[in-house]
């Protein structure tokens, strides 16, 4: 092909319409690409989805002798002729995205929809049992177009093997949602359990739930949307907020149909059919997805700056040869203009080449992001984890403050000692939050390399004693026999004594984190006889699994037997001190855990820093004390009245829960539990409401919520989540747990008790509808657990009525419960005793009896289970006011 003048070519493109973000994609992708080919220029019409005014572009196109045309059709056959008469005008016709009715082009750019549909099919039969029955609908794309029959073919062709998956229903959308409602809205009214929705592009999907939503089916919907558009309205972000279960990657094409004009107009061969890769996206490689956009964005911008520059300096040096010309007459000047010409070719060469790097570099790290995806979650999930940590690292200790304060606060006439407790609290977790802040400085110290040892001659069995001596009181109400052994007491060292003491003080903080009660933890000072000397820290916990011996020391990672909340800072910022120290720290695991931490003896090792012989008097630093008050609460009193509500707290936070039992005892019986024994507790006490914190020792909060409210026996106590997490994700698995309130720390007092006053009102108002409306529920749809086991409850006792010997204990025995558990669930449903209820069935039907029944009062009273008719006249006259025979009459 012969080059025009000034040896450009031009491609011209016809678009359908630029309506939707799908088609602007494609044509900035498109023009992204053009510009990286000098030499070639792009010219795009828009069509505005009117098939005559695209066809009379084309026509446009054919009269201006273009080089080359790419056409996405609005239409296949009214499309077709035009497309014909620009090939046989010898201009070669790229169609993209949808095809025409025949086969004369030169080449066709898009995905394979028949492939598309059969991906969103094959998701749904590999998300789904075997021999469960679904019911489907599709909504299809405009049924003139390529894409909409194709991906329907496919879609239907997958599942035509699968007789258990019906496609109850098809909508001919025109692929834009307001396509969707009406018809949709209507076979959701008329089919039920509808399980998935296929839509031919995200759009349509996100019309079909905004239906489901209006409905209130949008959970029980699930919706496959096409195309996997990047951006804020895009299907990846539909995918990631939850709206959609999946969308299936339609790739616009748009820079792969300028490649392929390039390599034409360059006289390379190319193929016929050129299809593009597609894939599914749900929320498993979403964050994938997203993240690759977000990086090949970025680079993506970057390209255009750089190519911007290089106008700009094409620019100036056109300028600088124009000037050359003007000046040909002035030699010297003439030499300058052309060394400075050179310069600047040298420098538009190094920047192409520069792009040309850049450009080999984007399509490298397209290949290597699968490969990274992997790393790049494990990642993510590892600094969320430290987050979240963090997050109940911090607001723990705020709980604890606000709660105080707030009893301070309604309480101002008392004296300050009354509220000794309190302004202790205030003081230690204060404490606590300062620790947590300065570690983090440490930690930000440590990774920009700001940290110089001071060292100091230090008696290091002295050294120790004082951080020891902070953890007896602790050691003591733990019941941990806490020992400091040494073979040399008067051993000195050099060491910066504040990195040390938060090193050892970090050794025995994790050593009673991890040490349970009646347990051991060994401080132990050696020689051993290489100018060096050991400090050991053993103890009797949980111990540490041999895998995670060296992970635990990298930021924020733990040991994977560890369920309690950490930073995962500590032992990173312990293991990197010793390490300034020129020292060593290791760990081993034998039942329980024993750190070693080995240090130099002498001052050789530290002749970089200047170093104090001076051996000061030990000081202790009480802002760095996690142990730093040995307030012992005072014993609680018991509840007066034997009646009230009794609450349990399931929290391992002693403070927090002692906190709140000292402000709950007013008002309400309160037990406690750590979280060890919160299922056993529950079950043994039947409390009237519960309030139980997400992260414990052993089963989280949403495990134990879960459990008690699958159990019978526990199913009808209101649950109150009170947790650190604030986050949606977490509120909607407390609220799936079946908890009936979500409270944030730190909280305000005086909403956690509106909460469980509102808790409580609730269960009084369900007990006068068990008692009076359980008759009257007769649709199974409408059946919680509480009207399950009620329904059960009346059933036998109705089935037992005319035995004189059925007591509590045989009702217990066919309820599969004990009898104080079935006491304690019909107490805190209706209110009344169970043998109060059991008699109250018996006179019920007695009235009935008496009233529909020609017997005779003694043969009513033996009928529904009384021994003697006058004890029964007795009984009916006190609940109806007057006598079987009075009533009948």
């Amino acid at each position: 092909m012969n080059r025009k003048q000034d040896d450009i070519y031009t491609i011209g493109f016809v678009q359908a319409m630029t309506t939707d973000n799908w088609r602007k994609e494609m044509n900035r992708a498109m023009q992204v690409e053009a510009s990286m080919h000098p030499g070639f220029n792009l010219v795009i019409k828009d069509a505005q989805n009117d098939v005559a005014r695209q066809i009379k572009q084309i026509e446009e196109f054919i009269s201006e002798d273009v080089d080359i045309l790419i056409v996405s059709p609005i239409q296949s056959v009214p499309i077709t002729p035009v497309v014909e008469k620009a090939m046989n005008a010898g201009i070669p016709t790229i169609v993209i995205d949808r095809k025409i009715d025949g086969s004369n082009y030169t080449a066709y750019v898009g995905a394979n929809n028949v492939e598309i549909g059969k991906n969103a099919a094959n998701y749904i039969v590999s998300n789904s049992d075997q021999n469960q029955e679904l019911k489907l609908v599709e909504i299809t794309g405009l049924q003139t177009s390529s894409p909409a029959f194709e991906r329907s073919q496919g879609f239907q062709e997958v599942l035509a093997n699968h007789e258990n998956i019906n496609i109850v229903a098809t909508i001919a959308g025109d692929w834009e949602k307001t396509s969707v409602g009406n018809h949709l809205g209507s076979i959701l009214d008329s089919v039920e359990s509808i399980d998935y929705i296929f839509a031919h592009n995200d759009r349509m999907a996100m019309g079909a739930w905004e239906m489901a939503r209006s409905k209130n089916l949008e959970d029980s919907i699930q919706i496959i949307g096409v195309d996997g558009l990047f951006g804020p309205s895009g299907g990846i972000q539909l995918v990631k907020e939850g709206i959609l279960t999946a969308t299936v990657l339609y790739p616009t094409g748009g820079a792969e149909a300028i490649k392929l004009a390039i390599q034409l107009l360059e006289g390379d061969q190319i193929a016929k059919n050129n299809l593009l890769n597609t894939v599914v996206i749900d929320k498993l490689n979403v964050d994938i997805m997203q993240n690759q956009f977000n990086k090949m964005n970025q680079q993506q911008n970057d390209i255009e700056q750089q190519q911007t520059v290089i106008k700009e300096q094409v620019i100036t040096y056109n300028s600088q040869s124009n000037l050359l010309k003007i000046m040909a007459g002035l030699i010297l000047l003439l030499l300058l203009l052309g060394t400075w010409a050179v310069y600047l070719v040298f420098k538009l060469k190094k920047r192409k080449r520069i792009l040309e790097l850049n450009n080999a570099k984007i399509i490298t790290q397209r290949n290597q992001i699968e490969k990274f995806a992997e790393q790049l979650k494990i990642s993510n999930e590892v600094k969320i984890n430290f987050f979240t940590a963090l997050s109940h690292e911090f607001k723990t200790p705020l709980t604890l403050i606000t709660s105080a304060i707030e009893s301070i606060a309604q309480n101002p006439h008392k004296q300050l000692k009354e509220f000794a407790y309190e302004t202790n609290l205030i003081s230690k977790n204060s404490g606590r939050l300062l620790r947590l802040i300065n570690e983090l400085l440490d930690f930000r110290k440590l990774e920009s390399g700001n940290f110089y040892l001071k060292p100091l001659k230090t008696n290091l069995y002295e050294f120790i004693r004082n951080i020891y001596e902070d953890f007896q009181s602790e050691a003591l109400r733990k019941s941990i026999d806490l020992k400091l052994e040494a073979d040399n007491k008067g051993l000195m060292v050099y060491v910066d004594r504040n990195m040390m003491d938060k090193v050892f003080f970090n050794m025995l903080s994790n050593a009673f984190k991890f040490t349970p009660k009646n347990g051991k933890v060994i401080i132990s000072i050696k020689e051993n006889g290489q100018e060096k000397v050991d400090v050991l820290f053993n103890d009797s916990g949980i111990g540490i699994p041999k895998e995670d011996f060296q992970k635990i020391f990298d930021p924020f990672r733990q040991a994977g037997n560890n369920t309690k909340p950490s930073s995962g800072l500590g032992l990173y910022i312990t293991r990197k001190f010793v390490e300034l120290h020129k020292g060593n720290i290791s760990v081993s695991s034998h039942q329980g855990a024993e750190f070693k931490i080995e240090l130099l003896q002498g001052k050789k090792h530290l002749s970089e820093y200047k170093v104090s012989e001076k051996d000061l008097k030990l000081q202790q630093e009480e802002s760095e004390k996690l142990l730093d008050s040995n307030f012992i609460p005072e014993e609680l009193p018991e509840p007066i009245n034997e009646n009230t509500e009794t609450i349990l707290i399931i929290e391992d936070n002693e403070d927090l829960s002692y906190l709140l039992k000292k402000r709950l005892l007013a008002e309400y019986n309160v037990e406690l539990s750590d979280g060890s024994d919160a299922i056993e507790k529950a079950l043994a006490i039947i409390p009237d409401v519960i309030i139980c914190d997400i992260h414990l020792p052993e089963k989280n909060g949403f495990e134990i919520c879960n459990e008690l409210k699958s159990d019978l026996r526990t199913s009808h106590i209101p649950t109150l989540i009170l947790t650190a997490l604030s986050d949606k994700e977490s509120k909607i698995k407390a609220l799936r747990a079946g908890a009936d309130t979500y409270i944030s720390k730190p909280f305000n007092f005086e909403i956690l008790k509106e909460s469980l006053r509102t808790a409580l009102f609730n269960r009084e108002k369900l007990r006068y509808y068990y008692t009076n409306k359980i008759d009257q529920v007769k649709d199974n749809a409408f059946e919680d657990s509480e009207q399950t086991f009620l329904k059960k409850l009346n059933h036998i006792i109705e089935k037992n009525l005319k035995s004189t010997g059925f007591n509590v204990e045989d009702l217990a025995q066919q309820m599969e419960i004990s009898r104080v558990q079935l006491y304690r669930k019909v107490k805190a449903i209706m209110g009344i005793s169970i043998s109060d209820y059991i008699n109250s069935q018996r006179l019920s039907k007695a009235k009935s009896l008496l009233q529909e029944t020609h017997l005779n009062i003694s043969e009513i009273a033996y009928e529904v289970g009384y021994t003697s008719p006058g004890y029964f006249s007795t009984s009916f006259k006190n609940k109806y006011g007057s006598t079987p025979k009075q009533f009948r009459n």
